[in-house]
């Protein structure tokens, strides 16, 4: 791997060895609540200030490339900075425990809603848990555009991109090409103000991926890209060709391996972007979900850590278990919420593995510095965008009174991380158990 070495006048930083990364990615697996913006936050908090493994404009270049793939950007985001660090092992460790800890939970959750359709507890830790994530949230639009919105034009951008997808639902991927065309331009006409990507940590950077550190495994290749593109296609198509093998090309488990790997393709923005497409296939054309079942197994998706789109593996166990075949029911759902779940996510690490190393090759770019520059701005109104959908769904929950009890937990948090830098985990954790305790306490 090694990076080159930062200028004399900074400290050098020890890399992380692959057991040190492979901790804090197994932890972050079981921490990442709150969606993409909760989990970007946490990122940001952990990699960036505390960690200080990659420098502020390596990960936000990373992340503006991220955002504008299919598929959960966080994970996608955690991946890449793996790859950065530890080659491609580093990247298949980094996104896979992003995702596995929510595997396992929302793989138990599902059987006791299938089975029995009793989850007050559940629903009482995420009670905590939700003010708690707004919290975060919002302490990452604090940080995010403290380095981001550097002069009044990228404020507007910002604020622009909030009034577009808060107030007129303008879809995600559009707010993102519209931003990065905007930057185009921009820095075309009027470099000074939109080609402000670049320089974020500033001179005295002593992130271990600096701004300027170069490492071999990122540079293109040919020979590595045509490899990759086999090994990832094959590893994405084979298990739902083996499920038509064995269990039918008409079966449940090869047509949910089929549609959900289409779906991969056209996740753009997210599980909200994409969920109306898949209800409306699950419900109505596949018979995999009743009405009301889809909201039910979003409201999973949210409880548990890692990405949102882990909604998709309810959809698939589900699916399994309401059209078992010759399987029994729990064997089919299982293995119908894993297929899902492999067919979602092999794509993300195929389309990091492919495009990262032609990315890093254009960090410096002129053209691509403004573009990014706008991105990210527009990225920071989209991350306030979620910032109040926390709001208005966890302090508003009957849409007009205040629980005044959440608003609480979530000033505590607020003001505990900001100002007293209290650390992710003891918040993710107290507010849930604060939850918990409160529902007992009501029961």
């Amino acid at each position: 791997m090694n990076f080159e070495a930062k200028p004399a006048q900074q400290t050098q930083r020890v890399a992380p060895t692959f057991g040190e990364a492979f901790r804090f990615w197994l932890k972050l697996g079981f921490i990442s609540f709150g969606g993409p913006a909760g989990q970007i936050a946490i990122m940001q908090t952990e990699l960036v200030e505390k960690r200080k493994w990659i420098s502020q404009a390596r990960f936000l270049h990373a992340l503006n490339y991220c955002m504008l793939l299919p598929g959960p950007e966080a994970q996608q985001l955690a991946t890449y900075v793996g790859w950065l660090l530890h080659k491609t092992w580093g990247g298949i460790v980094a996104g896979a425990l992003f995702v596995l800890p929510s595997v396992f939970v929302l793989w138990g959750l599902s059987f006791v809603y299938a089975a029995y359709g009793n989850l007050a507890t559940v629903a009482a830790l995420f009670y905590g848990l939700k003010p708690a994530v707004m919290a975060i949230v919002a302490v990452a639009v604090i940080r995010i555009g403290r380095k981001a919105l550097k002069n009044e034009i990228m404020w507007a951008i910002a604020g622009l991109a909030f009034i577009a997808i808060y107030f007129f639902k303008v879809p995600f991927p559009a707010i993102i090409v519209a931003a990065g065309l905007s930057g185009l331009a921009g820095g075309r006409f009027w470099k000074t103000k939109f080609a402000v990507a670049a320089g974020h940590a500033g001179s005295g950077d002593d992130s271990i991926i600096g701004d300027d550190s170069t490492a071999s495994h990122t540079q293109p290749s040919w020979s590595r890209a045509i490899c990759i593109l086999i090994l990832g296609l094959s590893l994405w198509w084979l298990p739902t060709i083996g499920a038509g093998l064995w269990q039918g090309w008409d079966g449940t488990l090869f047509k949910e391996g089929v549609f959900f790997s289409k779906a991969a393709v056209v996740t753009f923005g997210g599980a909200y972007a994409v969920l109306p497409y898949v209800a409306q296939q699950a419900l109505f054309h596949y018979g995999w979900l009743r009405p009301g079942q889809m909201m039910d197994g979003l409201g999973l998706a949210e409880t548990t850590p890692g990405p949102l789109i882990m909604v998709v593996q309810f959809v698939g166990f589900l699916g399994g278990w309401n059209q078992p075949g010759a399987l029994s029911p729990i064997v089919a759902a299982t293995i119908g919420a894993l297929l899902t779940t492999w067919v979602t996510f092999v794509p993300c690490f195929l389309w990091i593995f492919l495009g990262a190393p032609h990315i890093e090759q254009l960090r410096g770019n002129a053209a691509l510095t403004s573009a990014l520059s706008t991105i990210t701005a527009a990225v920071v109104g989209v991350v306030l965008n979620l910032a109040v959908w926390f709001a208005r769904n966890a302090i508003f929950p009957e849409g007009h009174h205040i629980d005044w009890v959440a608003l609480a937990i979530c000033l505590v948090a607020f003001i505990g991380m900001l100002r007293w830098k209290w650390d992710v985990i003891p918040v993710v954790i107290g507010a849930a158990l604060l939850g918990l305790a409160l529902w007992w306490f009501r029961a």
